[in-house]
Order: C-alpha cells, then structure tokens, then sequence
C-alpha cells in the first residue's frame, strides 16, 4: 500500500511514521497514543494522500475526546500541523498570493502589509495556533480563513493579524496590541468582522434595524430591495412591520382591500433564501417584529408551526413580539384587548401607536391607545386569548422572541431620538431606526476566562480519593482591571469598525456615523463560575456577574469619553440621557459598587461626550465560542455532554472542567464516562460524585430558571441594549411559561425571551456504553438531559 505525498510523490506506507507523528503530538496531554495510531493505521487505504492521512489522524483523535479532552487539544495539533505544511511561513506571503489569486483584499489593506512586511512578519507567533482545539480549528476553516484556487492559504494567526492590519493600518503599536489580544484569546471581533476585515467592501457589521419605508407599494419594494442588498453583505436583520395595514383594509386608491401580513412575510421567507449572508457563508435570517395589538398577530405567531396550511408558514423567518406593558397589565387583569390597523388610526388620531411607549413620566402610549379603543375603530377580544396563543406558539415552536417595548425604550440613551420600534435578529440590539434610518451595530465579545488570576492567599487542604463533602477553596478571583482595560481596547476597536466599515444602504452609513453604537458581549461565563468552583445558582456567582458586568460598562464609558475628547462626541448625544448625568444603572434605580468611580465619570461624560451612544450587548456568540472553546455568552452548560459538528460528523465532548475536577479527585474512569452517557450529561444521580460537584456542574435545566431570570436582571443595570437571554424549561406548560415571562417582565427587562429551549423527547441510543461496567442505579433515574436542545 502506498501514500501521496504533497509533491505528488508515493512511497510505501509506513506505520511507525504514523506513530512517530501523534506520538510527537502528545507532550503534556492524558491520552493513548497507541490507541489512536492504531485506529488510523486501521482505516488505512492505499491511495491515500498525505494531506487526508493528516486529517483522518485528526478526525480518529477527536472522536476519542468523549475520553478525555485532552484528545481535542490532539486532534487539533494534528491538524494545525498539516495547515502550516501546506499554507506559507510568511504573512506577507500569504498576502500576496491572495493579492494575486484572488480579488478579496482590499488595496489598501495590501499596501499596508507590504509596506511594513517585516514588522508584521515579526509580529506573528506561529506556535499560538496550537492553543485552539479541534472543534474551533474546525470551526475556522470551514468558514473563516481566506481560500485561493480552492485551498486554504490562512493560519489561524493570519487571520487575527488581516483583522488587526484592517483596524488600525499603519498604527503598528495598536496592529500588534490588537492582533495579540485576538490570538491570545482574550476576545474576538463578530463574525462578519473576522469575514470580511481587510477585504473589499468590507461589511463587518453583525445587526441591523430596519423599519418599513411606508405602507405603500413604493415603500413596501423599497424595504424589500434594502433587507436583500443588507443580507447579501452577510448581516442578520430585525425588520418592524407595524406599519403595514392588517388584512381586509380599505385601500382607498383603488377601492380594493389589503392582503395584510401574509403575502409579504411568505416573500420575505423566499427572499431569505436568496440573498443569503456573504456569497453563501450563513443563510439569510430576518426577525419580524409586531406589536400585539396589530390586527394580523395571529397571523404572525404560528409562522414557525410544523403543522397548518403551507400558505400561512414561513418558516425560514424569527416571529418577535414588540409588547408594551399595557398588554401585560391587561393580561394580568384578565381584561379586554382591541386590535388595530395601523392605518385606520393613523386616519382617525393623525398618530401612531408604534410611535409612543410609556415611561415613568408619561404614558404616552396608554392613553393613545385608550382613545382608539373608545373610538371603536378596533376588534375588542379577551387579552388572555392572544396570551394563550403566544404562549403555544412558543412551546411548539421555541419562538415568538418576546422584548417588552416600554423597557426598551425608557431605559435608553438614545431615547431622545424617537420611539424604538424594534431589536435585531437575536434579541440584544436595541436602537433606533425608522425609514431613513437603519441602524447598525459592531460587535465583539470578551472571553470571562481569560480574566482571572490567583487568590494569593488560599491554599488547597488534602483531600481523599473519594473527596469529601467540603467545598474546594476558590482559588481564582476576576482581575478587573485587566478586564477593564481589554474592554476599553475593545470600544477603540469597536469605534474604529464605524468608521472603516462598508455601510450597504446610505440609511445605514448615516445611522451609524451619527450615533456610533457599538455592542460588547461576553462568553464562558459558565466556564468562569466553573474555573472559580461556584455554583452557576449560588449567591458568590451571583455577585460576580454584577461585578464582571459592572467593570465592562465602566471601560467602555471610560474609553467613550475619552474617544469623545480627542475626536468629538457622537452628533446626536445633546439631550440623551447621558448627557444629563444619567446612566444605565440610575434607570434601573440601583447603585453601583465603589470599585470605580462613578462620579468622577459621570462628570467627565457631562462635560467631554460619549464617543459611541451605546456600548453593552450580550450576544449570542455561537460560532465565536466555539472557535475560542467557551460556553456560549452567559449561558449555563447546557450539559456536561455536548455535541460538536463539523463536516466529518458529529463529535459528543465531555465538559472538560468536569473531567479535570473528577481527575483531582481521582474519580474518572471509563466507568465514569460511561456514567455520564447513561445520564445524558447530568451528574446528579452518580453518587460516587460529591455534592459540592453536584452544585457546580448543575444543567441548565437542573437550575431554577428564576436564577437566569434574576441574573439577567442584575447584569442589566450595566447593559445600555439588551441582552439575548434565553429560557429553558423541560417539560413546558402555559402555567409555567406565563409564569415565567411575568416575572421577567416585572423584573424591569428588555428583552423577555430570546428562544425557548426545551429538551428533546427522545435520547439518543447510547452505543458508547459498556455494559460490562456496573453502573448504579441511581444513574438510571436521572431527569433526561439531551446533549444539545432543539430550540425548536
């Protein structure tokens, strides 16, 4: 049997080069060596190029990580090894073969690397593609690294330093703060940012508001050829549609009546599947927001449903509820609700529902709505009738996303520009937009485990084999001011993007470059509270989200104002509350701690301007995560068995602070694996693991959902957007969901709900498991935690 080398060559296949090279690999990691080279010298076939010898390697290696995830940390030196065998020594070389085989960089991005080869060149620090796992490395070159002629020509390191060249040019002082920051792993730009910086017309945006350009032919195509245009340059979309009359209107120019929602949402749907994000790179995704007293919500809702005429689905679109308090208060009272057309009380009030909210101060739209109703222009029905609706709609299909409107809006800065009619795509953008403005926002997100350091004075007392019940001292503790200082490396960066960005529509450039918002979010705060040994539910984890997200907000304030002092504030900051000496914790009513010192900035932000309008936005960071090897943003582990995919197939991981935990304690075996597998990834039914272990690798939904409730609420005081916090219930009922929606909503948050996450009704056949290996009874009688749920 023979193998094809990369020149082309084939030579006899030789076992022991294969041993050789994973053996290489294995320096410092917990794994069998021997077993994996035996499994891919097994699945040897002749023919075989080198290059798929060195990802097969990979591949047998990372299916093993169920093991132990040091098989991860295996696979992926494996892999990053071939890369750079087959991809140049040189940035700049790779620059220019790009430049030459490709039309993707930028001329100007180009020119800078050539002017300044060396220093580039010197920046680069190879060995630090080996600090990604395999799933992340995977991750990356699936859809990430540049490609010429059909082969990967980026490393890992090529990326962040095309990213950090893009931002800050010939600035190489902030080139090689950046491009470390970004190949250390201490946070990562969006996705489209890592896309896109450097290249032509490059669209690093992630969000985008958009209101509908009037309800009329002209505007309805107008929007429709916006939304195509913004979506092909690989943004995700939050569009409003309050204006559109309901179906069965009065068309007065030609007699006839209004089609209302449907048609337009089923174009949409087609629509999306067209202009999908970046040539292909992601699919299209819009969020329909409504407000629930339109006379076509129920048309809405059920967009998503598996069931029901295909004529009333579209499936590829998010329905989003846009709710004001009023609808709440009405369902709480089990009172009467009216729906309206938007366009009978524009013809009968000369105002817009959509256009008011009520605040503390006002209840602006309460009593517009009053009026409507006591003009008899609307269909009155029972308010827990449309409740009820949502909330099936919510159990079957995970959605509608729900943000309570009056929140959104009274606890802005920018509300000062108008009514917020909408957020994004995912629930954690809030910003103006209407039919001349479409807002945009940047964003970026911090990696929490990056951001610790030792407890100098704690020290680990002995522990037995079989652990006893006391706790393990914490041994780390947030170093806040390296926290403080990469989130005020972030807002440069961020405010850099606004001004360096492709903007898709004119509406979108003059939106950004006037009130310059920017979102910074975080992910592996569950690896965090892990690394920290506390419980995600426990009143120690509790108080540092407060703190983390505290000292986020006062480095990006912090960095605002000083961007504002050297560059000017953002055009429309006079009248915002900001400039009022209000900030986001004074509109929650809470008083933050005495770390850093609020007033001095609060004098600072008065007297010099914000740079950027808005700066906090938890997002989801699904596929940055990934690539960084956290937990999604501020999640819970959703298990301590998760699946990760890639085009080889589906990988099952075993939480790898679990495993280190268990090691400790001497307690991991394959027994133990085998254990978790029956378990479906929860912990609490094996005894031989100690409680104080139980508490800390708690699932998701092993976790009272008033603990992601109150947690939000807490970090929401530093959140000048919002957040894309979801909920998780197994076995959801009406009680249960309304119950939890209204505590949500009388906590004081912006958005409600993101998705609904419920565990499948099924398990997955557990081939994995060696019966041969007693496993307690009590494994048998845990609740039925899946390894990844559906959403859906």
């Amino acid at each position: 049997m023979e193998v094809v080398k990369r020149n082309g060559k084939r030579e006899a296949f030789n076992p022991s080069k294969i041993q050789k090279r994973v053996k290489e690999q294995t320096k410092g990691l917990k794994v069998n060596a021997d077993e994996v080279c035996l499994k891919v010298i097994g699945g040897f076939s002749d023919g075989i190029t080198s290059h798929e010898l060195d990802n097969y390697a990979a591949e047998t290696a990372a299916t093993m990580s169920m093991n132990h995830p040091d098989y991860s940390t295996l696979a992926a030196r494996l892999l990053v090894t071939s890369l750079h065998k087959e991809t140049y020594n040189s940035f700049i070389d790779a620059v220019l073969y790009l430049n030459d085989n490709t039309q993707l960089l930028s001329m100007e991005s180009v020119k800078t690397c050539v002017d300044y080869c060396m220093e580039l060149d010197q920046m680069v620090d190879h060995s630090r593609d080996f600090n990604l796992d395999y799933f992340g490395l995977k991750t990356l070159l699936r859809g990430y690294l540049l490609k010429a002629n059909g082969k990967v020509v980026e490393r890992p390191q090529y990326l962040y330093m095309r990213v950090a060249v893009a931002l800050w040019g010939d600035n190489l002082e902030m080139v090689k703060r950046v491009y470390d920051d970004l190949s250390l792993g201490k946070y990562i730009h969006a996705t489209p940012t890592l896309f896109n910086a450097g290249c032509r017309n490059a669209q690093m945006s992630s969000c985008f508001l958009i209101g509908n350009k009037g309800d009329s032919k002209e505007g309805l195509m107008d929007t429709f050829k916006d939304v195509g245009i913004i979506s092909s340059a690989a943004g995700g979309i939050g569009l409003h549609v309050h204006d559109v009359r309901a179906e069965g209107t009065l068309i007065a120019g030609s007699g006839g009546k209004s089609n209302g929602l449907m048609p337009l949402l089923k174009s949409y749907n087609e629509w999306s599947k067209w202009w999908d994000q970046g040539g292909g790179k992601r699919k299209g995704s819009f969020a329909i927001y409504l407000e629930p007293w339109h006379k076509d919500v129920f048309t809405l809702l059920p967009i998503r449903k598996n069931q029901g005429k295909e004529e009333f689905r579209a499936r590829e679109l998010f329905p989003a509820l846009w709710i004001p308090d009023l609808f709440m208060q009405r369902v709480e009272s089990h009172g009467k609700w009216t729906l309206f057309c938007p366009h009978e009380v524009f013809l009968a009030t000369g105002k817009k529902l959509q256009d008011v909210f009520d605040s503390p101060t006002s209840k602006a739209f309460t009593e517009l709505y009053t009026h409507c109703e006591s003009l008899g222009i609307g269909k009155e029905i029972e308010a827990q009738d449309l409740w009820n609706e949502i909330e099936v709609c919510t159990m079957e299909t995970g959605t509608p996303f729900m943000l309570f409107k009056d929140a959104c809006n009274s606890k802005s800065n920018q509300q000062n520009l108008g009514t917020i009619k909408s957020s994004n795509l995912c629930t954690e953008i809030i910003e103006y937009s209407d039919h001349e403005e479409q807002a945009v926002c940047n964003l970026a997100s911090l990696a929490l485990p990056k951001y610790l350091k030792p407890r100098e004075y704690v020290t680990i007392p002995e522990m037995s084999m079989r652990g006893g019940d006391g706790p393990l001292p914490n041994q780390w503790e947030v170093d806040h001011q390296a926290l403080y200082e990469d989130t005020y490396q972030v807002t440069l960066n961020l405010n850099r993007v606004i001004d360096i960005n492709y903007y898709p529509t004119p509406e979108t450039r003059k939106s950004n470059l006037r009130h310059r918002p920017i979102g910074i979010g975080v992910q592996g705060l569950a690896d965090l509270f892990a690394l920290m040994g506390l419980p995600f539910d426990s009143p120690e984890a509790a108080q540092v989200n407060k703190e983390v997200f505290e000292t986020i907000y006062y480095g990006f304030l912090q960095a605002s104002v000083t961007l504002s002092l050297k560059q000017g504030h953002y055009e429309t900051f006079p009248g915002s509350p900001a400039s009022k000496g209000i900030l986001q914790f004074d509109m929650w009513g809470i008083t933050p701690s005495s770390r850093w010192n609020w007033e001095a900035l609060k004098e600072d932000v008065v007297k010099y301007g914000l740079r950027n309008s808005l700066g906090i936005a938890p997002m989801p960071t699904a596929s940055t995560s990934q690539i960084m090897g956290w937990n999604e943003c501020f999640e819970p582990f959703n298990s301590n068995l998760s699946t990760r995919r890639t085009l080889a197939g589906e990988f099952i991981v075993i939480n790898k602070h679990l495993v280190r935990d268990l090691e400790a304690l001497g307690l991991w075996n394959k027994g133990m694996k085998d254990a978790l597998v029956v378990g479906n990834g929860s912990v609490q039914g094996i005894p031989s693991i100690p409680q104080v272990l139980k508490d800390r690798y708690k699932t998701v939904y092993e976790i009272s959902q008033k603990v992601i409730l109150n947690m939000a609420a807490d970090r929401g005081a530093y959140i000048c957007q919002s957040q894309s916090m979801n909920l998780f219930i197994d076995k959801p009922t009406l009680g249960k969901l309304s119950s939890m929606h209204f505590y949500g909503w009388k906590l004081g948050l912006k958005t409600g709900q993101y998705y609904l996450r419920t565990k499948p009704a099924s398990q997955a056949i557990q081939f994995t498991v060696d019966k041969s290996i007693p496993i307690p009874e009590e494994v048998g009688q845990v609740c039925e935690i899946g390894c990844e749920s559906c959403g859906s």
